[in-house]
């Protein structure tokens, strides 16, 4: 069984980083996993205090958005041994709420881990023109580096190309003594 301990804080962000109605969300499945309990009884939980959660902080998938989440390989189908039942997705605030229905200490050093992730996705999407930037400045210097090394190349080749020898000139050399024969260059 996965638990918060053995999750590294990448792991975390890609399991933060599915999208249901425009908005990162978590799964119950992954969300359940990380706080070490089965995911029947985190949805029952949240089922008991349906007050604390809103639809901006939980709900459960559509049919359509469940296919969705499909087809990113974010879970894996119900013919392959996935979830029966459409699962329930949460939004970093309904993350923030769990912590409060599930009150063990592991549940809030998982919610703080987790709040951590999504506060990383925020600081990663806030600031696209900086990432822009990071990234022309990358294509940049690849576009410098692949000159250098087709530079690089063409030198090897050429090095390794055998040298030209040149032709031995047949006949008279009309030149500074008028005509006299040559000698034979080998």
């Amino acid at each position: 069984m996965l638990n918060w301990q053995q999750v590294k804080p990448g792991q975390l962000r890609a399991l933060a980083d599915s999208t249901a109605r425009g908005q990162r969300v978590m799964l119950d499945s992954d969300l359940a996993r990380l706080y070490g309990v089965p995911t029947s009884a985190l949805n029952q939980a949240v089922r008991r205090n349906a007050d604390r959660f809103p639809d901006d902080f939980a709900y459960q998938l559509t049919r359509q958005e469940f296919t969705n989440l499909i087809s990113q390989n974010v879970i894996s189908s119900s013919a392959r041994g996935g979830p029966r039942k459409l699962p329930w997705v949460f939004t970093e605030h309904g993350v923030a709420m769990l912590s409060s229905v599930l009150r063990s200490p592991t549940a809030v050093r998982v919610n703080i881990e987790i709040m951590r992730a999504f506060v990383g996705l925020r600081r990663l999407m806030a600031t696209p023109g900086e990432l822009v930037e990071q990234l022309t400045r990358l294509a940049e210097t690849v576009q410098v580096h692949d000159n250098h090394i087709r530079i690089i190349v063409q030198a090897l080749n050429r090095l390794m190309d055998e040298p030209v020898k040149p032709k031995p000139r047949i006949g008279f050399d009309v030149g500074r003594d008028g005509g006299s024969p040559r000698e034979k260059t080998k």
